[in-house]
């Protein structure tokens, strides 16, 4: 089995996004008033870019087989299962 080896240029091209992204968010939190359920989609959704960018390039399964990246998304979609059954327990309490 082969390892894929990412090179630096790739690595510091992300962080810098990552750095970015990090920058918008706290910039859109400061300066952007969208109400107050608009501010917290904005900041999630950025959240999710960075989220996908870690996954892709820092955790490798951009350059993975499909089955990690079935065991990924498997991990993902509890997390979402477990969060959004606690979100309806909270609001229909």
């Amino acid at each position: 089995m082969s390892h894929h080896i990412v090179p630096l240029k790739t690595n510091i091209i992300t962080l810098s996004t990552l750095v970015f992204l990090t920058a918008v968010t706290v910039l859109t939190a400061k300066y952007i008033h969208l109400g107050e359920n608009g501010n917290l989609v904005l900041a999630m959704f950025i959240a999710c870019v960075k989220a996908t960018i870690v996954f892709g390039w820092f955790m490798h399964l951009k350059y993975e087989g499909i089955m990690n990246r079935v065991i990924a998304l498997c991990g993902l979609g509890f997390l979402l299962l477990f969060v959004g059954l606690s979100y309806l327990d909270l609001f229909f309490r």
